[in-house]
This record gives C-alpha cells, sequence and structure tokens, in this order.
C-alpha cells in the first residue's frame, strides 16, 4: 500500500519516510514564507494561501502566524472563513472548516494522533482521521479539537474546551471534555452578550 493511502486511511504508519519528509519539508518552507509577509501584504498572503491550502473560498483571512504539519496541504476551507493568531492546523490528514466560521487565537486542529502503546510509538508510528467543521461555527479561544471529530453547523465551542467527541449543530458546547452545554436558543436572538441587548439587524 502506498505511504498516502495510510494517510488519509486510519492505518498505522511510520513518519520516517523518505518521500514524506521531503514532500512535507517543501510545505513547510512555503508556510514559513507566509508567516513572513508583512501586514500590508494581503493580496500576496491570499494568493499564497491558494496555492498552500487544499481548498480556500473567497474572502478568508488567517492572521499570521500559522502552524500546519503540512502547510494546509490537507486543508479545505470554504468562504468567509476568519482565523485568529497561532492557529495549529495539524493537517496530516484531512481538515474541512465550512463557511463563515470563526477561530479564536491560539486554536488546535489535530488530525493525527499516535498510539497509546508506549512500543509502537517508540517506532514512530502515528494515525490520521479526518476532522470536520460545520458552517457558521464560532471556535473559542485556546480551544482544542482531536482527530476524528465532527462538529455541527452553527455551533459555538467556549475558549479552552477539549473536543474529544462529535458535537451536534446548533449548541453552545463547553469543558475539558467538552460536552453541549445547552441549545442555541430565544434568547441568543435578543443578547449578545449577558444582558446586553442586540441593536442591529
Amino acid at each position: 500500500m502506498d505511504i498516502y493511502d495510510k494517510l488519509h486511511n486510519g492505518d498505522l504508519y511510520q513518519t520516517d519516510n523518505e518521500q514524506l519528509i521531503k514532500d512535507q519539508t517543501e510545505c513547510l518552507e512555503r508556510l514559513y514564507d507566509f508567516n513572513q509577509t508583512r501586514p500590508s501584504e494581503m493580496e500576496k498572503r491570499g494568493t499564497m494561501l491558494k496555492e498552500m491550502f487544499a481548498e480556500i473560498g473567497p474572502n478568508c483571512y488567517i492572521e499570521p502566524p500559522l502552524h500546519a504539519n503540512w502547510g494546509g496541504r490537507h486543508v479545505h476551507f470554504g468562504k468567509n472563513i476568519y482565523a485568529n493568531f497561532n492557529l495549529t492546523l495539524v493537517d496530516d490528514t484531512h481538515i474541512y472548516v465550512g463557511d463563515y466560521t470563526m477561530i479564536g487565537p491560539n486554536v488546535t486542529i489535530a488530525a493525527a494522533g499516535h498510539p497509546v502503546m508506549p512500543e509502537l510509538r517508540e517506532k514512530g508510528y502515528q494515525y490520521n482521521f479526518p476532522v470536520h467543521i460545520g458552517r457558521n461555527c464560532w471556535i473559542g479561544a485556546g480551544a482544542i479539537i482531536v482527530p476524528g471529530v465532527t462538529i455541527g453547523d452553527n455551533t459555538v465551542i467556549g475558549a479552552g474546551s477539549v473536543v474529544t467527541k462529535d458535537i451536534p449543530a446548533n449548541v453552545v458546547a463547553v469543558g475539558n471534555p467538552c460536552r453541549v452545554l445547552r441549545e442555541i436558543g430565544e434568547s441568543d436572538r435578543k443578547y449578545y452578550f449577558k444582558d446586553r441587548m442586540i441593536g442591529v439587524e
């Protein structure tokens, strides 16, 4: 079986493969260049992200520094996505983020993991499972999302949460491990923060 098949089918594989290292290094060189861009070079950043990512829609903004195992090679962003600084994408396999999603600072989205068995880790084994984040989600600052997780549309993940299992659509979920706190409801149509009423259309 080809090593690249193992990247994407959940099988265990060893990361010291020469071709993997070569290809990954090329991606990381491009990521390095992206992180050295100046704030005034917005157009250049946009062009680079289109080259780096598997897919990226219009009006996406990623605040450097961005960290990614494969420089975004396996990352699929929709349109109108905002990601604050220090986004870490462990993109050894595919990560999907839906339109209009917002990602706070210092968020980690990890599609790769390592076996619990110590002997396997000593030999450098790894496995990957894709992550899916829905449309119009808000991932709070410092959240961590682990391999294989799916988050439904419109859901809010509270700051500092560790998402180890699927989270449904249209909820607020918080904690470690992350659990559903409540559904998004009528009060959210009236108040945007504590007792502050929404005054915009």
